[in-house]
């Protein structure tokens, strides 16, 4: 998962590009790109993360992503399989912000839009009951015309800025302006996604980044804003929540699958994450 500036010189001249995706793991790498997306998931699941943010998504996730914050959609391994069933439709838009004029958000009659579009830089996560009332809206936006993308874009702005039903998803504001040291980052958080279920210690993953351990700590703290620990547990966790809920498991397997060998440690990292036990959080959902 490699953090890379996305090269969109090709969409320079277009302030606003939209596209319909039907294909597994949405992006091969932890990201950031100079517009802002507005991501609708229709069909698809796995892990979602957004600057410090690690989430699980499913149909209906709609996220608003603001320029330069790191982000990466990640279907399960299940999407990957020779014989893959699961379907995926995705709704990306990037749009500038003078996508449709300059300094149009400047005036107040669109403070409420630009207050939304500040908020961004942290990530935004919309309810479900607001990508229900829009689906058709989003899904319909790549076959209009330009015009009518960019009329119907900004109704769709204004509808998710005067709705309260939203969350920020960084604690933090983790925007990048440089790609320096990406490579090195790339390597950890792709290891982590691909090993999280087995024993992973601080010196694993120090060696992976081919640093010592004390100076991979500063900097993982300082590219992600946690503990190697810490996101190494919400991987784990969020990945558990799911196969609580699709798959009808022991809890006590479900924290085997996810890398914890201790079902007290797991319980215990999964309330402090999710704010539930396991077996409340299954009921709950």
């Amino acid at each position: 998962m490699k953090l890379v500036i996305k090269n969109t010189e090709t969409l320079v001249h277009k302030r606003l590009n939209i596209l319909k995706k039907e294909v597994a793991c949405l992006e091969a790498a932890w990201h950031y790109h100079s517009q802002y997306e507005l991501l609708y998931i229709s069909k698809s699941n796995g892990i979602r993360f957004v600057g410090d943010s690690v989430s699980n998504f499913s149909a209906g996730d709609l996220v608003l992503v603001g320029p330069y914050l790191p982000h990466l959609w990640r279907n399960d391994a299940s999407y990957y399989s020779g014989e893959r069933t699961n379907r995926v439709k995705t709704i990306i838009t990037k749009f500038n912000k003078d996508f449709i004029g300059e300094g149009t958000f400047n005036n107040p009659n669109f403070s409420k839009i630009n207050k939304m579009l500040e908020e961004s830089k942290y990530g935004i996560c919309f309810d479900n009951s607001v990508s229900k009332k829009l689906h058709d809206q989003l899904i319909k936006l790549a076959d209009l015309s330009i015009t009518e993308q960019s009329i119907k874009l900004l109704d769709i702005l204004h509808q998710l800025s005067i709705t309260n039903s939203k969350v920020v998803l960084s604690s933090s504001d983790m925007r990048q302006y440089t790609s320096e040291n990406s490579d090195k980052l790339d390597l950890v958080l792709k290891f982590i996604s691909d090993n999280y279920s087995s024993h992973i210690t601080l010196n694993d993953i120090a060696d992976v980044a081919c640093m010592t351990t004390n100076s991979f700590c500063r900097f993982f703290k300082k590219m992600t804003n946690k503990s190697f620990t810490q996101f190494l547990n919400e991987v784990r966790i969020r990945h558990a929540s799911r196969l609580l809920v699709q798959n009808n498991i022991p809890i006590s397997e479900a924290c085997y699958l996810v890398g914890y060998n201790s079902v007290t440690n797991f319980h215990k990292q999964f309330k402090q994450i999710m704010n539930c036990t396991p077996k409340g959080y299954r009921k709950t959902i």
